[in-house]
């Protein structure tokens, strides 16, 4: 906290406490004993009390009666040793030289616990005293000492929080130095409860608080000198301590009042928290698959866990409400309502992609490492959330997909079977109807053979896709089980295609239809098994 923090501080207090000091009447309120009883006020001092009937109210009453006494306190040619009392068949009167100033009733000192004169006594005594002072801190020469002792007491607070500054910042950098050679962390044994780190950070919360505190107290000290050196703020001056303890007091009358329903939610937590350990264990065992559950597949483990500490942790709230602070004010079911229909309003989606993530986790669509296609986006599985699934894709491409969205369309999954039974990759071509057919199918095969990454067994084959117009569509077929290396299979496949027609002089084109040729486009049978189809030849003998 720096200076200018400081001047700010002692500003926004002392315009809060004139703005109080405004209103005097509020403070004798405090002092009421009951509705039939009002106190009269000079300068926030208490002189008497004065009670009241239905027709005359009490607080009318002793407002009439400060307003008389003011009026004559600031009349300089009035002295108050002129007051006297005039007793009277059922009420004593206090005369201000031929003028009543106010009435004693039996009513009012029946309260005292005194007689009637002895009531009006005291009173006069009350106000003879309440207009010297009156007149004495209202005087040029009193204001003035006021605001010079106002004005050095303020520069004394400045340099007195300048120096508790000073000196905690100096503390606190101190132990910041010292932590790493004199502050060791706290055992039990080998457990290590309190980290060094964490017992500086206490130590360093622990100064601030205590700086704080005797700010406060010097705050305290300077208002209280201060305040009652001014007429208008005099009756602040007894009452700021009581300002501080009377909410202190109701907070622990309030806390030790709501104890009951405290011990309750320290139960129901701590239940809590117990059940979700022991629900964390199942579910971790269920994952590393020492505990089996027949058709449970293990990756459902943590999800599942995920959704049950949802629904354990809404019922154990649901439980505590009653017993929450508060919960059964107007205030509080209004926030709750408002927050419900801001939740309703805007969690439409946030909903639907949740129930989609886990739709896909049970249906084990997919899981993290995966080769996938989500229409036109394909690459590998990142990370499955419960709403979104993020893929990277082959040109490295963060894709994130909402989970709705994967749930209303087809997804292909090139690694589920690639492990078990391989995935095949397959590419086609268009021949003229003049190459025999079986040189194709094994040039076709040759270049599966080329090709590194492609499995041997099961072997490749090749399919006659179709018997087109102008040419003969065959693919060709193969294994592998590095759904992730697609890309690359699939142009060395490619390349050595190329190569295994051009060694073997087969153009890989369709021709366009011109004209009728001049012979039939056939294969002559001694040409059926041209290289490198002849190792493929049968035997005639047989």
């Amino acid at each position: 906290m720096n200076s200018p923090s400081i001047l700010k501080i002692l500003a926004m207090l002392g315009s809060l406490i004139l703005l109080l000091s405004a209103a005097p009447a509020a403070w004798g309120q405090a002092g009421d004993q009951g509705k039939d009883w009002a106190p009269v006020i000079i300068d926030g001092e208490i002189l008497f009390h004065v009670g009241g009937i239905e027709a005359y109210p009490a607080k009318r009453r002793a407002g009439e009666i400060r307003d008389r006494i003011v009026g004559l306190a600031q009349d300089p040619g009035f002295s108050p040793e002129v007051l006297s009392i005039q007793e009277g068949a059922e009420s004593t009167k206090v005369m201000a030289g031929d003028r009543v100033l106010f009435t004693v009733f039996e009513l009012d000192a029946k309260r005292q616990e005194v007689t009637r004169e002895a009531a009006a006594r005291a009173a006069v005594v009350k106000v003879q005293e309440a207009i010297r002072e009156y007149r004495r801190y209202r005087q040029p020469e009193t204001l003035k000492q006021g605001m010079f002792f106002a004005a050095g007491a303020a520069t004394v607070l400045i340099l007195l929080a300048f120096l508790v500054h000073r000196l905690f910042t100096g503390l606190r950098k101190r132990l910041k130095r010292r932590s790493a050679s004199q502050i060791q962390s706290f055992k039990i044994g080998s457990l290590e409860v309190l980290r060094a780190e964490r017992i500086l950070r206490i130590l360093t919360f622990t100064t601030q608080i205590l700086q704080f505190l005797i700010l406060l107290v010097l705050l305290y000290l300077f208002f209280e000198m201060v305040l009652v050196r001014f007429p208008s703020t005099r009756g602040l001056a007894g009452r700021l301590l009581d300002w501080v303890l009377n909410p202190l007091a109701s907070i622990g009358n309030s806390i030790v009042a709501y104890l009951p329903d405290f011990f309750f939610l320290v139960v129901i937590v701590l239940l809590g928290i117990f059940s979700l350990r022991v629900i964390r264990l199942f579910f971790t065992g269920v994952e590393q698959g020492s505990v089996e559950l027949p058709g449970f597949d293990p990756e459902w483990a943590k999800p599942t866990f995920n959704l049950v500490r949802i629904f354990a942790i809404a019922f154990l709230l649901v439980v505590a409400y009653p017993y929450i602070p508060g919960s059964d004010s107007e205030a509080f079911k209004g926030v709750s309502i408002f927050l419900g229909l801001l939740v309703s309003l805007g969690s439409s989606s946030i909903v639907s992609n949740l129930i989609a993530g886990y739709s896909m986790v049970y249906r084990g669509t997919f899981k993290v490492g995966d080769r996938i296609q989500i229409g036109e986006h394909t690459g590998d599985v990142t990370a499955c959330r419960l709403l979104t699934t993020q893929l990277r894709t082959v040109k490295n491409e963060r894709v994130v997909v909402p989970n709705s969205l994967i749930l209303g369309t087809s997804v292909v999954n090139y690694s589920a079977l690639a492990k078990e039974r391989g995935l095949i990759l397959h590419s086609q071509v268009g021949i003229g109807y003049e190459v025999p057919w079986r040189q194709v199918e094994a040039m076709l095969l040759q270049a599966a053979e080329r090709t590194p990454g492609l499995l041997k067994e099961p072997p490749p084959f090749v399919h006659q896709k179709a018997l087109g117009d102008f040419a003969v569509h065959y693919e060709i077929n193969a294994y592998c089980q590095e759904p992730q290396r697609m890309a690359q299979l699939y142009s060395a496949l490619h390349r050595n295609i190329l190569d295994a027609f051009n060694e073997h002089g087969v153009q890989i084109m369709t021709p366009a239809y011109e004209g009728d040729p001049e012979a039939p486009k056939v294969v002559p049978k001694d040409r059926w098994y041209q290289a490198p189809a002849e190792a493929s030849k049968p035997d005639p003998s047989k």
